[in-house]
């Protein structure tokens, strides 16, 4: 054998002047930096800023320390949770990595082949290549021949020939070229052939390299989530301040006007009302400056309270949730936000091959010469299966390996592989011996193989071009021999195979030998029939697609395929319907204007014979539009339009390049994987938007009600540490007990929301707006007709009059009723729990499928009891007999029929 490769010292000197072949890793971003990243939530700056506020209340001693204290639980607790969902997956992530690095390559080192690991390849090195092996490097053939597939590098299915290089051979062209005959390229994969490859371009200088490099630059564009969020935030905040600013009015204006004039200065006593109160503050302005300050304090407590804090937590509790789950279904979230785009995704630019097909090839029918047609070969007649047999076996460089029932096809080509299967279970009893054989060529576009034995035949199999014309009989249903007198009926129906995408194999027998390499001249060979071969959908994928058709989402197949074959596919998948689906090829796309294309987005079903640039500039164009994009890929020639579309999939049988540009990752390169995450991504959206029905409602009614009573002479309805356990605790329950309501395939059936859609619907702002108006109503009511400070003319009928000894409450004859009402407000909060789990009228559906939202409602219950009990003057709540504890639970439960009502009548409008 020549002499090839490099010395040790060699080898040295070479990686001091070219380097390795190391890929230079995207810098990652610590658990800190995706911590500190996390802060930048609109929410959590909102809790940020409350949080400030607040501590500077409680450092001039006019708010208590754990109010702030529960604030910060909330925040850090959010933002742990989500930095420590999505760094844990990146640890995942980064094991699917791991293999990469591990692989070793067999190399010329000091006069003999040694395997090294694909990182310490230096230029100079020469690579022993063979079939199945990943290109390590850039370099050139310098003996033996191959057929690679580059498609991870071009996106071009077919096998690109490459050759040993001349003697006299000079590497003059800088710009890749992956049709030069002589280069391959780094990612490639070899099909078939045996070379040795000398090494010229190492690590991020590589094709592969420089593709990865491009991929360090972040995108900046916002997640839909993330715009939703910002305006529910604006809005929140508005609605916070002017609440608070009114609510301080309203207790400026209740000093000032419920002035009773019995507060004395001096041995003086005032006059009622307004100009009693000025008199009075005229005496000693320390009392106008205290109502002033209780007035601020009360309007940030006010707008602290209407800020959601669970909601943060709930977006990361829920994604982590999901994120183990969909990891079981094959689905590996890298980026947490990843989750959620997916559900509001409005088009999605897919992979045609291992992603809606099966990625292999398989005999998929088979004709014979009369144009009967089987799908399998257990459908054909005996002993026209049985002669197929003994033509294919017989006639195939792949091998059969395993038992009955764990067959596996090793060896040959992808053809070969396919047509063996074909009748791999099949028994032959026929001895045979070979004889001679000429293997299969691109040149000749036959194999044939001379067998002796019980059959004395040349069995021949090739393109049908170079079959069918020497045969001048065929086999019939019970293996006897007919004319073949219907060649154009057998080529008519090779031809609408063509149309299905399915490319035939004839097979045929001669009873003549193989003679120096060349096939029996005589035109009297015997056609057993064609089989047909073709990348098959996956049968899951065209429900898949279906599927996410219903959900609103615009499904374009991309491909390297031919238009005729993409087409045939896209038709078996159901993409393409209807006579306005639109299909270009990559060469069309570039004739047309950016504006043009924009024109022609919403009916693109097919783009075939892409390359790498139209994926981009699809992406590109469709965000355009403010469509949010999706994007499968596998290839290092897919990876930069995965990062810049809104979602990016990569299956997991692709590279590491594109992996690393991906959101998610597919681990079973399925469609129906895709669907899923489309599914759960609409799940968590939705409980999000339940979560934010709940909270809201809760919110807008204590800030009304915390208006409204100071108007009518009770300053405080509910108390500082009443707000901790509404505020913080039910936060946090409640987003764990909604954030597990399971994935709903109804779901799949809703539109995709807008980029630029508020997070809260209609039906939503009708839920919240009777929710919180009757929780208003009805809390109120109690307040003003039962409190006897007010003289309520049921003050006694339901509530028992307080005492004295309750000193720690303004208003120590109103205490049962205080505690009623507390405990109303939590109980009512946890009856329209059950409401707003579904849109639909039976409350109680899916309950079983989320056994942590009774857990914890069950939780919440008992603790408030307790509390009534035992939280005595720091939650300032008095123990209720059972009477009262009747008239606050038919209160409390009166929210389920009302929001019954609302929903017979939002429903019936939707009809």
């Amino acid at each position: 054998m020549k002499k090839f490769g490099l010395s040790d010292q060699e080898v040295q000197i070479s990686r001091q002047k070219y380097g390795s072949n190391n890929l230079t890793e995207q810098e990652r971003e610590s658990f800190w930096a995706k911590l500190l990243g996390n802060f930048g939530d609109p929410m959590i700056k909102i809790l940020c800023v409350a949080l400030i506020i607040n501590v500077i209340m409680v450092i001039l001693g006019k708010a208590e320390w754990y109010e702030a204290v529960g604030i910060a639980a909330a925040v850090i607790i959010a933002t742990v949770v989500s930095t420590v969902s999505e760094y844990s997956n990146e640890n995942a992530f980064q094991k699917l990595q791991e293999e990469a690095s591990l692989i070793k390559v067999k190399v010329f080192r000091n006069g003999r082949i040694t395997e090294i690991p694909i990182n310490d390849l230096v230029v100079g090195d020469c690579v022993m290549l063979q079939s199945g092996d990943k290109i390590p490097a850039d370099g050139i053939i310098v003996e033996g021949s191959l057929a690679v597939d580059q498609s991870a590098l071009n996106g071009e299915s077919k096998e690109a020939k490459k050759k040993a290089v001349p003697e006299n051979f000079k590497d003059e062209e800088e710009a890749m070229d992956f049709l030069n005959p002589y280069k391959v390229f780094r990612g490639a994969v070899v099909c078939s052939g045996n070379a040795v490859m000398e090494v010229t371009v190492v690590g991020d200088k590589s094709v592969y390299g420089q593709i990865a490099s491009e991929l360090q630059t972040d995108d900046d564009r916002d997640t839909p989530l993330k715009v939703k969020l910002a305006k529910l935030a604006n809005s929140i905040s508005k609605f916070g301040y002017i609440g608070g600013i009114a609510i301080a009015v309203a207790f400026m204006l209740k000093a000032v006007f419920f002035f009773d004039g019995t507060v004395t200065n001096g041995g003086l006593v005032f006059d009622s009302g307004f100009a009693g109160y000025f008199a009075y503050i005229q005496t000693d302005i320390s009392v106008f400056i205290n109502d002033i300050v209780e007035a601020v304090m009360l309007a940030v407590i006010i707008i602290v309270m209407a800020v959601p804090e669970g909601l943060p937590l709930m977006i990361a509790l829920v994604s982590s949730m999901n994120m183990k789950k969909m990891l079981k279904d094959n689905v590996l979230v890298r980026k947490v936000n990843g989750i959620e785009t997916a559900g509001s995704l409005n088009i999605l630019f897919s992979d045609k091959t291992g992603t809606i097909t099966k990625g292999k090839l398989e005999a998929v029918v088979f004709v014979d010469g009369s144009g009967q047609e089987s799908k399998t070969h257990s459908d054909m007649p005996k002993v026209q299966a049985d002669i197929l047999t003994i033509c294919l076996k017989g006639n195939t460089n792949a091998l059969i390996s395993g038992e009955s029932n764990n067959i596996k096809i090793v060896g040959g080509n992808p053809t070969e592989r396919a047509v063996l299967t074909y009748v791999a279970e099949a028994e032959m009893k026929a001895k045979l011996h070979t004889v001679s054989s000429i293997p299969f060529n691109s040149t000749n576009k036959y194999s044939a193989t001379t067998v002796s034995g019980d059959y004395n035949l040349t069995l021949i199999k090739g393109a049908p071009e170079k079959i069918i014309a020497n045969c001048s009989h065929y086999y019939d249903k019970n293996g006897n021999k007919m004319a073949f007198d219907n060649r154009d009926s057998l080529n008519a129906k090779i031809d609408e195979l063509a149309v299905r995408a399915i490319r035939v194999l004839a097979v045929a027998t001669a009873p003549d030998s193989l003679k120096d390499d060349a096939l029996p001249d005589e035109k009297n060979w015997t056609l057993v029939g064609v089989i047909g071969i073709r990348d098959e959908v996956r049968p899951e994928s065209v429900s898949a697609i279906k599927e996410v058709q219903n959900a609103g989402v615009q499904v374009v197949m991309i491909t390297g395929d031919r238009k005729e074959t993409a087409v045939a596919i896209a038709k078996d998948a159901g993409i393409i319907k209807k006579d306005t689906d639109l299909v270009f090829t990559s060469d069309e796309l570039a004739k047309m204007s950016d504006d043009e294309v924009k024109k022609a987005i919403p009916n693109i079903r097919v783009v075939a014979r892409a390359l790498p640039s139209d994926k981009s500039r699809l992406v590109t164009l469709a965000q355009s539009l403010n469509l949010v994009v999706g994007m499968t890929g596998d290839g290092v020639n897919d990876s930069p339009a995965l990062k810049k579309a809104d979602v990016g999939f990569a299956m997991g049988g692709g590279t590491e390049v594109a992996k690393e540009a991906s959101d998610i990752v597919i681990l079973d390169d399925n469609f129906n994987s895709i669907d899923k995450a489309i599914l759960y991504g609409r799940t968590i959206f939705n409980n999000i938007r339940k979560f934010v029905v709940f909270q809201l409602t809760i919110n807008i009614a204590a800030v009304i009600t915390s208006f409204i009573m100071p108007l009518c002479g009770l300053s405080e309805p509910l108390s500082i540490t009443q707000i901790l356990w509404v505020n913080l605790i039910m936060d946090t329950l409640a987003a764990l007990a909604l954030g597990g309501e399971p994935a709903l395939q109804r779901y799949m059936l809703e539109k995709p929301k807008r980029r630029d859609e508020s997070i809260i619907s209609k039906n939503m702002f009708s839920s919240i707006a009777v929710g919180s108006a009757w929780t208003v109503v009805l809390g109120v009511a109690m307040l003003f007709l039962c409190s006897p400070s007010l003289d309520g003319i049921l003050a006694g009928v339901f509530f028992r009059t307080g005492t004295d000894s309750a000193a720690a409450i303004d208003h120590p004859e109103d205490m049962y009723v205080l505690t009623a009402y507390f405990c109303f407000f939590i109980f009512i909060a946890v009856f329209n729990a059950f409401n707003v789990r579904s849109e639909r009228l039976n409350i109680f559906e899916h309950i079983r499928e989320n056994k942590m939202f009774l857990i914890i409602i069950g939780i919440i219950v008992v603790v408030q009891i307790c509390l009534t009990y035992l939280g005595g003057n720091v939650f300032q709540c008095y123990g209720l007999v059972a009477t009262e504890w009747i008239v606050v639970l038919i209160m409390a439960i009166s929210i389920i029929p009302i929001d019954f009502i609302r929903k017979l009548i939002v429903n019936s409008s939707q009809k």
